[in-house]
């Protein structure tokens, strides 16, 4: 079973804020295999047992006579970690179709019921919002009306441009969400103004996104971009020195604006240009990273057509 991992284009933290976003789900796949032979490798994997087991115990509350442990099962993915690129997602969404299909028993659980658990089960984790479990597993682009509780609504959805690819420099700085989310959650429990004005001028560029993606204009996508890019950053501390810095790498090398996906400090920046030119913009930027900065991961990804 595998799942795809989204991108943000703009309105990070307004799926339960309040306000709009846009979400596009990336061809970097997370897969979930059966694999009846890695007891061993699993026990040795301490992350990955904390995931099934939580998975695991989470489908028994719901699912009756489940076996006590969960299958044994490979994991793997093409996105980096902790990226904001929301891999942690697309693995919780790959589980549990992973582990309802290898338990003959269980009944069907239709795609919406899928959804609202893994909102729910990542709720308990770092208390966000459930626009990347709807991204996810729709496909395509959305653009969301963010609720305080519950998943965000769908306002509308697109296949993004086919002539369109989406360059994603991981920086290799982790990002802590959990985090991000309990500060903004305090400036939301208090009213606060800068809170405010990141909202509105988020919401504003959403806006522009969308209307870019529809109209196919990828010049007004990247100044969309860019400003939703500023508002994380000058209102709510969402990027860094580091990421600035290869920001300005990029565009001083290839003229690419790029756009933190994803809150916390760190994680993945991403940038659309037109497919043909991605190889070389990609290769450019390793070319330029790798002099200034080693360590920085260059990926060309597509985007997923609508799944449902």
């Amino acid at each position: 079973m595998s799942r795809p991992v989204r991108a943000c284009l703009s309105g990070e933290d307004l799926d339960w804020v309040g306000g709009r976003s846009v979400c596009v789900a990336l061809d970097l796949l997370t897969t979930v295999e059966s694999n009846e032979s890695s007891d061993a490798e699993r026990a040795g994997n301490t992350a990955l047992r904390e995931w099934t087991t939580g998975i695991w115990s989470f489908m028994g509350e719901r699912i009756p006579g489940l076996a006590p442990d969960p299958p044994a099962v490979r994991v793997s993915s093409e996105a980096p970690t902790a990226s904001g690129l929301s891999s942690s997602t697309a693995l919780i969404l790959a589980l549990f179709e992973g582990y309802l299909a290898a338990v003959p028993t269980a009944p069907p659980v239709p795609l919406r019921v899928l959804v609202e658990w893994a909102y729910e089960f990542e709720l308990a984790i770092c208390n966000g919002g459930g626009m990347d479990q709807l991204a996810i597993a729709l496909g395509g682009t959305t653009l969301f009306l963010g609720r305080a509780t519950g998943l965000p609504e769908v306002l509308d959805r697109a296949d993004f441009p086919a002539e369109w690819s989406f360059i994603v420099v991981d920086s290799g700085t982790p990002k802590s969400t959990p985090d991000h989310i309990r500060s903004v959650r305090a400036q939301r429990a208090s009213g606060d103004r800068v809170l405010a004005e990141y909202v509105a001028r988020s919401d504003e560029a959403s806006v522009l996104v969308w209307e870019a993606i529809r109209a196919r204009h990828l010049t007004a996508l990247a100044d969309a971009m860019t400003a939703a890019h500023r508002a994380m950053r000058d209102l709510q501390n969402m990027s860094t020195p580091w990421l600035e810095h290869l920001r300005a790498l990029a565009h001083a090398t290839v003229g690419l604006p790029l756009k933190v996906s994803g809150a916390g400090g760190g994680g993945a920046l991403v940038g659309v240009c037109a497919e043909a030119d991605a190889p070389v913009v990609a290769e450019s930027l390793r070319a330029a990273y790798r002099g200034a900065v080693p360590g920085v991961q260059v990926i060309v990804a597509g985007s997923v057509a609508s799944l449902s």
